[in-house]
């Protein structure tokens, strides 16, 4: 995986969009708590992504894609949950929520083409 790839910028960008929706959560509708779960999970997509980026093997770079792929399906069940119990409204959800989609999707087919690669 080269540098300054889709995936690394998207990560990037999804992080700060979630460290900025996780300062206006606990600052304006007081959550402490949902918040604190996609903070970690929102942040952790693109950390995973950096530590794939750094392997060796490829069995280690799949092993950390994966990781990421799981933290953006978290991500995207702490959106949902925010959503339904009313801190997110529908347009702020809907955008947050289209870019873990596309990021799931990414890190799904870089997957697939390394396993496919190395059969």
């Amino acid at each position: 995986m080269k540098n300054n790839n889709i995936v690394q910028d998207k990560s990037f960008a999804f992080a700060i969009r979630v460290v900025n929706l996780y300062k206006y959560l606990i600052a304006d509708k007081k959550e402490f708590v949902l918040s604190k779960q996609l903070l970690r999970s929102g942040t952790s997509i693109g950390a995973n992504v950096e530590e794939a980026i750094g392997s060796v093997y490829d069995k280690e770079f799949l092993n950390r894609l994966g990781i990421a792929y799981k933290e953006a399906r978290e991500s995207i069940y702490w959106l949902k949950l925010l959503n339904k119990t009313d801190y997110l409204n529908d347009i702020e959800f809907e955008s947050l929520f289209k870019d873990a989609g596309e990021i799931c999707k990414i890190l799904g087919k870089i997957q697939i083409t390394t396993k496919n690669r190395n059969s």
